[in-house]
């Protein structure tokens, strides 16, 4: 297992952690919410930390690949089905960026039925990008209310336009069956 993999399986280990210190917390300020934004931004450095590693020593995996953005997805959702519970999070918008995520999973999964695997795109990584600060920005100012909508809305902007992106990119994985035939 290489040194990249390793860091992103960290991400992935902590996630309990930020889970407890956000529920503690209950969406409110205090040392529970800090806790848990301090907890939040170690395991978002550990993103690009891994990638980083990954292409510097060539550490480049399909392992990597795969549980890299899977890492991502469970990090920020964890805090987005928190911020949900509170009330500062629409289950409408969560859903979209949910349904984006398997759309997205799907379109992978049928690459690799195909012999290819779809490493995260550019959009997907600003996507991951904005998502984290943003989130981090809502635990710094959870009862804000025009910050809260600001984040939701670039989240979304950001997983609908990556998502699109992705599908017009390898779209050939799902409409190609190999026999030419639609």
């Amino acid at each position: 297992m290489t040194t990249a993999t390793k860091i992103t399986l960290i991400r992935v280990a902590i996630l309990p952690v930020y889970m407890v210190l956000m529920y503690l917390s209950g969406g409110t300020p205090g040392v529970y919410l800090w806790w848990a934004l301090a907890v939040f931004i170690l395991a978002s450095l550990t993103d690009f930390i891994d990638g980083e590693i990954a292409r510097k020593y060539h550490q480049i995996s399909d392992f990597g690949k795969f549980l890299d953005p899977l890492a991502d997805k469970l990090l920020v959702l964890a805090a987005m089905l928190m911020f949900c519970q509170w009330g500062k999070f629409p289950a409408w918008a969560l859903m979209l960026v949910l349904a984006r995520e398997f759309a997205v999973t799907g379109l992978r999964l049928m690459a690799v039925g195909k012999g290819k695997v779809i490493a995260a795109g550019w959009s997907g990584k600003v996507k991951t990008a904005c998502t984290m600060v943003g989130l981090c920005a809502m635990m710094v100012f959870p009862d804000t209310v025009w910050l809260c909508w600001t984040v939701v809305i670039v989240i979304l902007a950001t997983t609908l336009y990556s998502g699109v992106e992705y599908f017009i990119q390898n779209g050939s994985c799902i409409w190609d069956n190999g026999g030419g035939k639609a």
